[in-house]
């Protein structure tokens, strides 16, 4: 293959897979190389087969995990078999490296000879993502059974004889109803999930059932109304296919990332950040959520304005904060009219003040940090406009907080928010097409960087 192919084939298939990796250059290589190995600081190294002098460096925030090293080596197996059939339509190559991707994640998961099935019911989902049942976009669920083969029985119905019929629709909601089929692809009947035993899971909230059923002998393939894909095994989301683009994740490197050079963290506060951008970017709702480091919440508090700010220590720290940058003022007008507004008790600032919304939260969550509230409140609190700022304790600062953001940032209000905050921890930013991007300053440079990127 020649270098210049491959170059378009890393940009436009592998890198959209691997939400926020880049080509950070190339280097020499020799036939005792790997077609895919790790490089250094979260790198990998890929070239097209064992006999090329080069290698692409691909680099992105969180590490490369060994079952994306075996996916990336079956993605390049199958494009090099398409790049050695010399067709001539660039278009119809086109779909074939497309479908490559969807053939190597089978094949990552799955045994061979799961994979032509696994395959087909994902091509079939392909066709109901594009069409309607009664003018309406429709839910579809399907789980594989790679511990049952039904093939030998005469009554046996393939994927092929059913998916396609109108019925099928109506069968399953890709939430809580699932159809079930065998490792051949052979109907083995219905399953509701929602009723299966609680069990550790990584998945958005509302597919969690799903996950939690789906152990290393089940896959569970859903295709939600707006045309999403989401696979499921071994109790985790593994692959999610949006705007057109597969994602792959690796969520227990992303929640350790969480705590990247902070002086102090828990394990539970740092899985609840990271479900709750997860519920966030599946509920396409955007959101921001920052993290302080230990000893960084007073500095972080210069951007949040005081009417945002739910807890009462805070807000004892944040009212010495205003009125000492008053007196430097000099000014005796304004000190005594910020001496008025902040004098007060807590209670009685919120009232005076008119802050509504925090008094509001303030009961929702009934002084409860930010981990032990449900997923369901964390994630509509973050969904808020505005950012949502936790402590290193998990205690909840500000909920939908408008930041005194600093003079230059570029971007919208999210993403200055997360990039101004980040100095004091991690800031997470989550768009509303669901990437989630979390940010970080860089010690030697004080620049901001991105920590990971999800997708």
């Amino acid at each position: 293959m020649e270098k210049v192919e491959f170059y378009k084939i890393v940009d436009k298939l592998i890198l959209p897979l691997f939400t926020g990796a880049c080509i950070e250059g190339e280097e020499e290589s020799s036939n005792r190389d790997n077609e895919v190995a790790f490089g250094k600081k979260n790198s990998l190294l890929i070239k097209p087969s064992k006999a090329d002098e080069y290698r692409l460096v691909l680099k992105r925030g969180q590490p490369f995990q060994a079952f994306e090293v075996n996916l990336l080596k079956s993605i390049l197996a199958e494009i090099n078999d398409i790049s050695n059939l010399q067709l001539a339509d660039d278009s119809y190559i086109s779909v074939l490296q497309e479908n490559a991707i969807e053939k190597a994640i089978c094949q990552s998961i799955c045994e061979p000879d799961t994979v032509s099935s696994m395959f087909g019911i994902i091509n079939e989902l392909q066709k109901w993502a594009v069409r309607t049942y009664e003018g309406k976009k429709t839910a579809i669920g399907i789980i594989i059974n790679l511990s049952t083969d039904i093939s030998d029985q005469e009554d046996a119905l393939n994927f092929y004889d059913i998916m396609n019929k109108d019925f099928f629709a109506l069968l399953s909601d890709g939430v809580d109803s699932y159809v079930e089929f065998d490792k051949k692809g052979n109907l083995l009947g219905y399953v509701q999930v929602n009723k299966v035993k609680k069990m550790p899971s990584i998945a958005p909230l509302e597919f969690e059932d799903i996950s939690r059923y789906c152990n290393e002998k089940r896959i569970g393939i859903v295709l939600t109304k707006n045309g999403d894909f989401l696979i499921f095994k071994n109790r985790n989301l593994l692959f999610s296919k949006r705007a057109g683009n597969w994602n792959v994740y690796s969520h227990e490197e992303v929640i350790q990332l969480l705590s990247y050079r902070g002086n102090y963290s828990l394990k539970d506060i740092r899985r609840s950040v990271y479900y709750t951008a997860l519920d966030t970017s599946f509920a396409y709702d955007g959101g921001c959520i920052v993290y302080l480091n230990k000893d960084m919440a007073e500095s972080a508090l210069m951007h949040i304005n005081a009417n945002d700010i739910i807890d009462e220590r805070y807000f004892e720290i944040k009212k010495a904060q205003e009125l000492e940058f008053a007196g430097r003022l000099y000014n005796l007008q304004n000190l005594s009219a910020v001496e008025a507004k902040f004098n007060v008790p807590y209670m009685t600032f919120l009232r005076e003040q008119k802050c509504v919304k925090s008094q509001s939260i303030r009961k929702l969550i009934n002084g409860k940090p930010f981990h032990e509230l449900s997923r369901k409140l964390r994630q509509e609190l973050v969904s808020m406009d505005g950012a949502t700022v936790i402590d290193s304790d998990g205690t909840i600062i500000a909920v939908g907080a408008i930041l005194k953001i600093e003079a230059g940032s570029e971007g919208g209000g999210r993403l200055a928010a997360a990039t101004t905050l980040s100095k004091y921890g991690v800031a997470i930013k989550i768009s509303q097409d669901g990437i989630m991007k979390a940010f970080y300053p860089d010690r030697k440079n004080g620049k901001v960087k991105t920590l990971f990127t999800v997708g």
